[in-house]
């Protein structure tokens, strides 16, 4: 193809790439599509982070802990403390703390976390006992309020305010119920058949304990007037939420996060177990130095000669050293013949020449018997030792 026809190729290549462009640039409709990433990894480790970002656009400082040793940290005038977490570990001394702290003029809102056991007379939340109010099942009461018996919002939680024509509405679990035996309370919020909020005085301070705190989670908080409640319990006050009390160990996160390296060092561990454990026999000490002598090591290199070159070879060399030792008492020996050499070794040795020939006679190549073959060996040593 000359260069002519690879021009119009390649003008023809442009002239379509364009028209398609230009096609595909009319035809073409832009849209936007929104993709939903989930909960950032800040908001799944906080589940109230909603709520801070919501308290914060109020105006109030908010903060939040783990644990209370920051209790001693926390100036209790015109400040709040949300214990929205498990509270199951917490202790006597505590809850003194606690108490301490909110009678100094502190706000304390927390939530209820165990049933009144009639039987025991308490419950097993040390913090709700002590402020002398009980929770039960709302399946369990007998009769409902007889105010709020025709409430055409019965699953909701309602709080009336002075000044107020119309109450405001909360998403309270209505599975729980608070019950005041004593006439503590000072304000409530109940919904169609239960109390679900309570509000009493303590020194210069109030506690506020409700029966759940999911009202106040991502996306909950957005509803109804969840919000406002939250805001109206800590308002003109500084704000610390403690929620997560209770840690990982170091187990649990090994487990959560290396698996696989903590089933092999699992492995690991018991084969050494296994190993150190099980055995065949019982344990041979080492043989003492002592035992090493040199007639064991000649023993033991005759018995390799032995298994290794068989009789006859072991006879042979016997043999040939006793006409080594001959040749360098007697010169010219090898010159002789068989029988006058008989008659040299029987002369040099004091032997009979009929032992002799016995001895220096090439063997046939059967195996002797161990017997036979000592009592040949026995003959040529003594002929050897001799010379």
């Amino acid at each position: 193809m000359n260069r002519r026809a690879w021009l119009a190729v390649g003008v023809f290549i442009v002239v379509l790439l364009g028209a398609l462009s230009v096609y595909l640039y009319f035809k073409a409709t832009p849209y936007q599509v929104q993709i939903e990433h989930g909960p950032s990894p800040e908001a799944q480790a906080n589940p109230y982070l909603a709520a801070e970002h919501f308290l914060r656009k109020q105006g109030l400082t908010v903060s939040h802990a783990n644990s209370l040793d920051i209790l001693p940290t926390l100036e209790p005038r015109q400040h709040s403390l949300l214990l929205l977490g498990d509270r199951s570990n917490m202790s006597p001394r505590q809850v003194d703390q606690v108490l301490n702290w909110t009678r100094a003029g502190g706000r304390l809102v927390f939530v209820a976390e165990a049933l009144w056991d009639e039987k025991t007379d308490q419950s097993n939340d040390l913090l709700l006992d002590r402020v002398q109010l009980h929770q039960f099942l709302s399946k369990d009461l007998k009769d409902s309020p007889p105010d709020l018996r025709d409430d055409p919002y019965p699953k909701l939680t309602k709080l009336y305010l002075e000044n107020e024509e119309a109450p405001a509405y909360f998403s309270f679990d209505t599975a729980f119920h608070l019950d005041d035996p004593k006439n503590l309370a000072q304000a409530w919020a109940n919904s169609g058949k239960a109390t679900h909020m309570m509000q009493l005085s303590h020194g210069l301070g109030s506690i506020t304990v409700v029966t759940d705190a999911d009202l106040w989670k991502t996306p909950a908080i957005n509803q109804y007037d969840n919000a406002w409640l939250l805001w109206y319990l800590t308002a003109d006050t500084d704000v610390t939420l403690l929620f997560n009390t209770e840690h990982d160990s170091l187990l649990t996160l090994l487990w959560r996060y290396f698996p696989q390296a903590l089933v092999a060092l699992i492995a690991l561990i018991a084969l050494g177990f296994w190993h150190v454990g099980v055995r065949s026999g019982p344990l041979l000490e080492p043989a003492p130095r002592a035992r090493r002598h040199l007639q064991e090591h000649l023993r033991a290199s005759a018995d390799f000669m032995l298994r290794r070159s068989g009789q006859h070879s072991l006879l042979h060399a016997l043999q040939q050293d006793i006409l080594r030792r001959v040749r360098h008492r007697h010169p010219g020996f090898e010159q002789l013949g068989v029988a006058e050499q008989w008659l040299v070794l029987a002369r040099l040795t004091g032997h009979p020449t009929r032992a002799i020939s016995q001895a220096m006679s090439p063997r046939p190549k059967q195996r002797l018997s161990s017997a036979e073959f000592s009592r040949q060996v026995a003959h040529l040593q003594t002929l050897r030792n001799a010379l």
